[in-house]
């Protein structure tokens, strides 16, 4: 009895209470929902953020590596030499190649003679002269946020063009003065291997000023492949421009046949003589005295040094309200080997 007593006003405060606690609870369910429906719409937002480029106090001048990866995707595509040449990653400005510009002498002797001793290869030491390529465009904050389009990967792209377009130039032409020295830049001559210095390029004349002789024009295309060594011959491509390429295909041998033969594949290039011809833009047209026709094992003869990675540096601090990408390349190259390359000059 006494127990009853005092259970009954305790069931009272439970049942005053109750449809507070119910209401509470409605409370913290509402919440709740509103809290998961804002976690789940968060990721979005955070992952277009992490799409453009760190903010500066949790990257400063960091930069998407997805740019980088766009530079060295169009590079490839569009610089030419590079595909045939020798390409070396480099960690510093000053990187050294050796070759031997001369073979071991040997002799003969009979069972009991003496040995006089022969002479040793001698050594070249090749320093290809490195340069920088740099970029920096710049884009205003307001484009980034935004453009509806990826600004950042359109620089990117136009980076990649404009180094591929400098590369170009430099490696055909290049003076070497804070750039590549182009093999049209290097030294020639028309002397043959045995006597030519080395670090000096062979010519041979086209036979006539400022294009090819009247008849039988395809000889002396015949004749600079075989001016080059036979042990260069196998990995040999040509190079010229487009216009000098189009005056080649008009030609024919004695039978009516084209020299030029097309691609029999996709993935194959065309021929000419049966080398690979390689269009570069860079080469210049054919005139009086140009050397508008290369023949080679470009990747015997010519070298490019690079520091592999392309430095894009992201700065939004400089002048606002616009982010500057500056982008950078260290990229050097030069002959290193003089007997693995011969051009054509033409002249009489």
């Amino acid at each position: 009895m006494t127990y009853e007593t005092k259970a009954d006003p305790l069931d009272a405060v439970f049942e005053t209470a109750a449809p507070a606690v119910e209401a509470l609870r409605g409370e913290v369910a509402r919440l709740t929902s509103l809290v998961t429906a804002r976690s789940v719409e968060r990721p979005a937002l955070a992952e277009t953020k992490a799409a453009t480029v760190a903010n500066g106090p949790k990257g400063g001048v960091a930069v998407p590596e997805t740019i980088d990866a766009v530079i060295d995707s169009v590079l490839a595509a569009e610089s030419p030499i590079r595909a045939i040449a020798q390409v070396v990653d480099v960690g510093s400005a000053n990187y050294r190649k050796l070759i031997t510009t001369s073979g071991v002498i040997s002799g003969w002797v009979s069972e009991t003679a003496g040995r006089p001793e022969t002479d040793t290869p001698d050594f070249a030491e090749i320093a290809p002269p490195m340069g920088e390529l740099y970029a920096n465009p710049a884009a205003s904050q307001a484009m980034l946020d935004d453009a509806m389009f990826d600004v950042e990967a359109w620089l990117g792209g136009e980076i990649g063009r404009e180094f591929a377009r400098a590369e170009g130039i430099a490696f055909v032409g290049g003076d070497g003065i804070n750039k590549p020295r182009g093999f049209l830049a290097t030294p020639t001559s028309s002397a043959g291997d045995a006597t030519r210095p080395f670090g000096t390029l062979q010519t041979l004349a086209s036979g006539a000023a400022g294009g090819f002789a009247a008849t039988s024009p395809e000889d002396r295309l015949i004749d600079l492949v075989h001016t080059l060594a036979a042990p260069y011959r196998q990995g040999a491509s040509w190079v010229m421009n487009a216009g000098t390429l189009a005056r080649i295909r008009k030609m024919k041998d004695g039978d009516g046949a084209f020299l030029w033969q097309p691609a029999l594949a996709a993935d194959q290039p065309a021929t000419l003589l049966g080398y690979p011809v390689i269009e570069a833009a860079a080469m210049p047209d054919i005139a009086d005295g140009s050397l508008s026709i290369a023949f080679g094992n470009f990747r015997a003869g010519y070298l490019i040094a690079q520091r592999r990675e392309t430095v894009v540096l992201r700065d939004p601090f400089s002048n606002k309200p616009f982010v500057h990408f500056y982008a950078t390349k260290r990229v050097g190259g030069t002959v290193v080997d003089s007997r693995a390359i011969k051009l054509m000059v033409f002249s009489a």
